[in-house]
């Protein structure tokens, strides 16, 4: 089955924008019955933020296509190497002697993996197939747990081009490793990286992909028409999934791409609009209008900003991690900024001590909230549910029952194919992500608001149960396929329980935070606005009154 890219902002707490080709695939290498297939590819769109600094070199990239198949228990070792192997030789016409493969050696945890070393040994001489430990030839969770296995990586003329992931095991939070019932098979490829050994060029931006857009850059140094081509492109689909320019998370990340280029100043929307030409028909969600629209009123906002903080850059000698900070603190001028027009004042200036200037900033500041909130922080903060003090955590437990109200209205309205995809509920407001294949209409979206003050002002009871899981699942409760849940779960009923009533309960959900004892205590609920933040996937925010 082809699968359509996922959005960039992935549904998986545990990375901030999609990194890899897998992350939509998660869930299935440890439930595989969930998949619609047991064989998939995909073109991925992906983001690491991790080669930001590097951009600019002959292969480093922010925003880039990853290119895979899956398999949750289809095939595994043998025809995964025996499929990339054919498909790079027969499809992609590359000549076998630039090939060469490395596999895993094992270690005093886990034993060598001898069936893809006997497989490879069909296709290579053993010169040209190397044994690596652990940090290499071994994919797996970092400070996490999940799917991980040993891996076999093809490389073309000793480019890495092809990681081919055997998860067979799963790592628990401790480290340990057990077997999956069900191995699977996670590849990875990136595009450019294949483009680069097909089309013979010596670099990533000499390809077709990315040559049309350095050339739009126009007159510059090639390192900086590559960070340009680059950015342009990471900007374009930032925005196309529903990222805007913040202070915080993807939106901080936009916001430095962004300004990096900002400083360049010429011909930035043509590059803008490039990327619209040669990416539009095979992603329709870039809208140009959106894109410039975006990046303009960004860049407006920003030159009263650069200007200032210019001409304090301008007045220094000398620029170190404490004096940069202090141009980002008071100016916005990120550390690229800083690093790139700094010049010679900044040249002992690294990324890490900048890092390290902007932690101690962010422990002053945790340790001035603490302070202001009587040395305890927050009252409450379960990652979904944040309260600093009494008065709050009343709000947040009426507005966290509303939500199960909500997603029970949307149900109602739109169907069962809504799923949760996340929620984050503060004293302001509930914020509630869903996956829905459309936008809501207005008056969709009035019945919602309809149904959940009907259930409010009938003053239905709150009720829940604790009982075995695989029980619990049984009733027909809605639970967050990415939480981890205990052996033994709270189940909560809003309405009639079905046990003593033959009307069904308008919510049923597996949960573990505070709720009230009746709807009546919530109050007036008010959807305020519903936007896309990517691909199918759709964010409430509401209050009560």
């Amino acid at each position: 089955m082809i699968m359509p890219s996922s959005s960039l902002i992935p549904d998986d707490p545990s990375v901030l924008l999609t990194t890899a080709g897998m992350q939509q695939f998660k869930k299935y290498y440890i439930e595989p019955s969930l998949s619609l297939a047991k064989n998939v590819v995909s073109v991925q769109k992906c983001f690491r933020t991790s080669d930001i600094d590097e951009v600019g070199d002959d292969s480093h990239l922010t925003f880039f296509e990853m290119l895979g198949n899956f398999s949750f228990g289809g095939y595994f070792k043998k025809e995964a190497i025996e499929h990339a192997l054919k498909f790079l030789e027969e499809e992609m016409k590359i000549n076998h002697d630039r090939l060469s493969a490395t596999f895993f050696e094992g270690d005093n945890q886990i034993e060598s993996d001898k069936i893809s070393h006997n497989e490879l040994k069909k296709y290579f001489e053993e010169s040209k197939i190397i044994a690596h430990g652990r940090q290499d030839n071994f994919w797996g969770p970092t400070g996490s747990e999940g799917p991980c296995g040993p891996t076999v990586e093809i490389y073309v003329d000793g480019v890495e081009i092809w990681n081919l992931v055997f998860n067979e095991y799963y790592c628990k939070p401790d480290g340990s490793l057990e077997k999956l019932k069900t191995p699977g098979v996670d590849t990875g490829m990136g595009l450019e990286r294949l483009a680069m050994v097909v089309q013979n060029k010596k670099n990533i931006f000499e390809t077709d992909l990315l040559s049309p857009l350095t050339e739009t850059a126009g007159e510059f140094p090639i390192g900086t028409q590559r960070i340009l081509a680059d950015h342009a492109r990471a900007i374009s689909f930032l925005i196309a999934d529903g990222v805007r320019p913040s202070n915080k998370e993807a939106g901080y990340i936009l916001r430095r791409l962004m300004r990096r280029i900002v400083v360049h100043g010429k011909n930035l929307e043509n590059l803008l609009s490039k990327v619209v030409e040669m990416y539009g028909h095979l992603y329709p969600e870039l809208k140009e209008n959106i894109i410039l629209s975006e990046f303009q009123k960004e860049n407006e906002k920003f030159q009263k900003t650069l200007e200032l903080g210019l001409r304090e850059l301008n007045k220094l000698q000398f620029i170190d991690s404490v004096t940069a900070f202090k141009l980002f603190e008071t100016y916005g001028l990120p550390y690229e900024v800083v690093k790139e027009l700094g010049g010679e004042m900044a040249k002992g200036l690294s990324r890490e001590d900048f890092d390290m200037e902007f932690k101690k900033h962010q422990e002053i500041s945790r340790a001035g909230a603490e302070k202001k909130f009587g040395g305890h922080g927050l009252l409450l903060n379960t990652g979904e549910l944040k309260a600093k003090n009494e008065e709050e955590l009343k709000i947040v437990t009426r507005l966290h029952t509303a939500t199960h109200l909500l997603q029970a209205a949307l149900r109602r309205v739109l169907g069962d194919e809504v799923k949760q995809a996340g929620s984050d509920i503060t004293a302001e407001r509930t914020r509630f992500d869903f996956s829905f294949v459309r936008k809501p209409t207005e008056d969709e979206l009035r019945e919602v608001e309809r149904l959940v003050n009907e259930a409010i002002s009938k003053n239905l009871p709150v009720n829940f149960e604790e009982i075995p899981i695989e029980e619990a699942k049984k009733t027909g409760a809605l639970f967050f396929f990415k939480e981890k849940y205990p052996n033994r779960v709270r189940v909560y009923t809003i309405g009639p329980n079905s046990s003593t009533s033959s009307e069904p309960p308008f919510s049923r959900e597996f949960c573990g935070g505070p709720h009230v004892k009746n709807t009546g205590e919530i109050g007036h609920f008010k959807i305020q606005k519903c936007e896309s933040i990517g691909s199918s996937t759709r964010r409430i925010r509401a209050v009560v009154e």
